[in-house]
């Protein structure tokens, strides 16, 4: 079997930065379970799996357009501290902004005075994202994974 969109695959990976440095990795865990063509991985790596089988290894180098989307200069405001319900907002910290598109997360980049600076860009948006890739196993999805549009049980989902 081979991998193409309805089927599940459940890969090991390890995730690297331009400077080879370990963003992530399924390393010494269950391997990673997706449903391929669902759009639960990044647009590239998915791309590059597409016809591959069991025990194929890829290295793949996914630009910014097929990853997390280039660094949007318009992703990051400055807000009053006040718009925040916790009391001390501290550079690095997390929040979920309502926005006009829905729920965004954001990260503290700045904190000046009484205005806090935050950037809505996904962390790794702007990075090239290098892929080493072993696939694991290869089945077809379910009704309900397909239904759903994300794999369920081991190394995946559970309702």
């Amino acid at each position: 079997m081979q991998v193409a969109r309805d089927t599940v695959v459940l890969i090991h990976y390890t995730l690297k930065d331009d400077k080879g440095e370990v963003l992530d990795s399924s390393q010494g865990n269950e391997p990673l379970a997706y449903l391929h063509g669902g759009g639960n991985i990044v647009q590239g790596l998915e791309e590059a799996l597409e016809g591959r089988a069991v025990g194929d290894h890829v290295s793949i180098s996914v630009p910014p357009e097929k990853g997390y989307g280039v660094h949007d200069k318009s992703m990051i405001q400055q807000v009053p501290k006040r718009a925040f319900q916790s009391g001390a907002v501290q550079t690095g910290m997390r929040f979920t902004a309502q926005t006009e598109d829905g729920p965004r997360q954001v990260v503290v980049t700045r904190v000046t005075g009484d205005m806090v600076t935050v950037d809505g860009n996904h962390p790794l948006a702007g990075q090239t994202l290098h892929f080493e890739v072993d696939i694991t196993e290869i089945r077809a999805a379910s009704e309900e994974e397909l239904a759903h549009g994300h794999v369920h049980g081991a190394g995946g989902h559970h309702h």
